[in-house]
């Protein structure tokens, strides 16, 4: 919890956001290690918990209750967290591959990513199944099963392959929820038709014979019809063949047979099993390559060949977190040794559950009671987490820092200021290499022939607009924060009716070794220049120095035809006002500093964040927008109070039209604020009756600070509507109408809010 602006030495990258690694990421930020960066790499927002996945299938649960929320969980833990998917590993260079961003380095990697879903060896499985693993991709796709069985008519004919505990919960579980949806519904729910498919002789052929009983009982008193023996050869859309002969219509086909791993593994050189599982010794280190860990499904301890299952996942969350550790310190690894044999606790989708252990089993009603009190109790450990602490200097580990380390620790110590404080040149240079920036016929001079200053040239007949933005870093993401300040700089041409020619960057570094500082400057200046790339903005230069604070500006400017300038002062009385993107990411930013906002409301926020203005800014042109600004740091209502000055009306805004990012209200309404919203406040003396208004939910978010938010515009009323729909085609999808200009009045306060 308690934070420290050592420099960074090494870099601690976590792939997935299993049950161990949840455990480790609690267990850094319970105890932090200064000079260490932990970073999260996870395509899911929320990670469920396989515990409760039966419970939440059956509609025990809500989703939030059975998903671990990994936004806060890192915001506690002082990690970042890269909402990407890992497809591929670089052991030599060691740089982990993703998806949809740049490759990050590491120092440290641990993999904790499950399992993937194995259809390969039956085919047409792969297209006409819903497999259970990953559980977050059964998850998504629970939902749609769950529609098209109620949209449905007449006999559903739903079959499960596999009769493990994972195959016997979830038929049962399915049937259960099925069920109430349709008798809630006024539907027949005799109409549903379940089956059990396994290639065994018997259901739960891994647990004792009493376990085996009691579920052969509990499957036919439900009316699941179970093909014991039955091994599934092929799929067809519609139907399963079994390679005794039997083929089967059914409508929906679940698969739950065993998992497989993910190929990248495998093809990074790592040594796996026969399945493509990671071999790890007992300190879960890869058996091929030092410094790569691997727990969970993905895992597979040589030594301690145990069962795919969630319990030895959550087990080995602590020995991992402690080897990390010590690895990390130089010092020699612990093994851990897995028990031979553990409790089941396996539901029966209702509020019952059977209890396995051994020879012997136990049932009933107080058997869920007690699962549900041991799920729910490990599942706030990690959505309850402790309020954030103040900063505090620590000192480095004795051991995280090898001879050279030190040194460079030393001359770290006395910084110098003035030019001094440059980034050096060969982490600049290296930085640099790798970017593409955008190539213009008007740039003279840029990066792809370097000066002491850009030159460019201004075509006849245009006007050159100017403007400069720069923040610190709100986000520990430095790709998604590149784009994110570009957008932001961009979006002052785009009010204006410019096209963006130029760009250049301002950054501050915080105090590092060479290749950290380098690995973090690429990172930010590559997600900036897909910004500015796509914009059609030359990245030419800027300036990069050290700081205590990862921050990054640009000066951008554009073109205009002199007499189709944009201003904030047109507004004439009848036009109609838009807005273009939701608000609220002020108070939400401020919720996640303090790890009290949800990662979807976070993610929403940035997906409007890295939302460019630019195809709204010629939207609104082409439908004769008469004023127009980007709503940033003053608020909506700040902004809209520069438009009013500036064209001598008076206006009225529904507080109600108004578009808020998800989490924005419930954050404001918790009291959790911008700092610098009492700034934005004094601006309610513009608003008439503001004693009465004051009160409505909604009104402390027109003073919240906007990033990358988006445009306020005045359109005459006639061509309002047309507008709307066109900028909701194109993507602006919570652009709303939410007031109109009037004439200007005698009154001091020119702003009538409607609740």
């Amino acid at each position: 919890m308690k934070r420290n602006h050592l420099p960074i030495l090494k870099d601690l990258t976590l792939v997935g956001g299993g049950h161990a690694h949840v455990t480790v990421l609690k267990r850094f930020g319970m105890q932090p290690m200064p000079g260490v960066r932990v970073t999260l790499i996870c395509r899911d927002l929320q990670a469920p918990y396989s515990g409760m996945l039966p419970g939440y299938i059956a509609g025990h649960y809500a989703f939030d209750e059975s998903h671990i929320d990994l936004a806060p969980l890192c915001r506690f833990a002082g990690a970042r967290f890269f909402h990407d998917e890992a497809i591929g590993l670089d052991t030599a260079d060691k740089r982990l591959i993703c998806r949809n961003r740049p490759s990050v380095a590491y120092d440290l990697l641990s993999i904790n990513i499950g399992s993937a879903p194995n259809t390969s060896g039956v085919p047409g499985a792969a297209d006409n199944v819903t497999p259970v693993k990953p559980i977050d991709g059964f998850v998504e796709n629970w939902q749609r099963v769950c529609d098209r069985v109620l949209r449905h008519k007449g006999i559903v004919r739903i079959g499960v392959v596999g009769a493990g505990a994972g195959g016997v919960e979830l038929v049962l579980a399915t049937q259960y929820r099925l069920e109430n949806l349709l008798t809630s519904e006024g539907r027949d729910s005799a109409n549903l038709e379940f089956h059990l498919f396994t290639d065994a002789a018997d259901v739960l052929v891994t647990h004792n014979r009493f376990v085996r009983a009691k579920f052969r009982r509990a499957l036919k008193a439900r009316g699941v019809n179970i093909h014991a023996g039955h091994k599934v050869v092929e799929v067809r859309p519609g139907s399963l063949q079994c390679a005794n002969g039997e083929n089967f219509e059914l409508d929906e086909i679940l698969w739950v047979t065993m998992a497989g791993a993910q190929a990248w593994a495998a093809e990074a050189g790592l040594d796996v099993d026969e399945q493509g599982f990671i071999k790890v010794s007992d300190t879960l280190e890869s058996v091929s390559h030092a410094g790569i860990f691997a727990a969970g499904d993905i895992a597979c301890v040589v030594n301690h060949p145990r069962p795919k299952s969630g319990v030895f996942a959550v087990r080995q969350g602590p020995p991992l977190s402690l080897n990390l550790r010590r690895k990390l310190l130089g010092r020699p690894l612990k093994p851990f040794s897995p028990q031979k044999d553990f409790l089941s606790l396996i539901s029966t989708g209702g509020k019952y559950a059977v209890a396995s252990r051994s020879w012997w089993a136990l049932e009933g009603r107080w058997v869920w009671l007690w699962k549900d009190w041991i799920d729910r109790r490990f599942m706030r450990k990690f959505n309850r987490l402790p309020d954030m602490e103040e900063e505090a200097q620590q000192d480095l580990p004795r051991g995280l820092a090898d001879e050279n380390a030190l040194k460079e620790l030393s001359s770290m110590a006395m910084r110098c200021g003035g030019c001094g404080a440059k980034v050096g040149a060969t982490a600049l240079e290296n930085a640099l290499a790798g970017l593409a920036p955008v190539s213009r016929d008007d740039v003279l001079i840029g990066l792809h022939e370097p000066d002491d200053a850009a030159a460019v040239s201004v075509p006849d007949g245009k006007v050159m607009v100017h403007t400069v933005d720069a923040f610190r870093s709100f986000i520990d993401d430095p790709y998604v924060f590149g784009q994110v300040a570009a957008n932001h700089a961009l979006s002052d041409l785009y009010a204006m009716g410019a096209e963006p020619q130029t760009a250049l960057s301002i950054v501050t570094i915080p105090y590092g070794n060479e290749k950290k500082v380098e690995e973090l400057l690429a990172q930010m200046l590559q997600g900036a220049l897909k910004a500015l790339n796509e914009a059609g903005a030359a990245l030419v230069g800027g300036h990069t120095s050290e700081g205590e604070e990862l921050s990054l500006g640009f000066s951008v400017n554009g073109l205009v035809d002199r007499d189709q300038i944009l201003r904030k002062g047109g507004l004439g009385a009848g036009d109609q006002l838009l807005l273009t993107k939701a608000i609220g990411t002020g108070t939400l930013f401020a919720a996640d500093m303090r790890h009290k906002a949800k990662g979807p409301w976070v993610a929403a926020a940035l997906e409007s964040m890295l939302q460019s203005n630019r195809e709204a800014a010629n939207c609104l042109f082409a439908h004769g927008a008469t004023a127009c600004t980007d709503v940033t740091g003053f608020g909506l209502l700040g902004h809209l109070v520069e438009m009013i000055k500036s064209s001598q009306v008076d206006v009225e805004i529904d507080l109600s039209a108004i578009p808020l990012l998800p989490g924005a209200a419930e954050t404001v309404a918790s009291g959790i604020f911008s700092s610098l919203q009492p700034q934005n406040l004094r601006l309610r003396r513009a608003i008439r009756d503001v004693e009465t208004v004051s009160k409505e939910p909604r009104y402390p978010l027109i003073f919240d600070p906007q990033t990358s938010g988006g445009l306020l515009a005045g359109v005459p009323g006639d061509r309002a509507p047309a507008c709307v729909g066109e900028l909701r085609n194109l993507g602006y999808t919570r652009t709303a109408i939410i007031g109109r200009a009037l004439p200007e009045s005698d009154r001091l306060e020119s702003i009538r809010l409607l609740p």
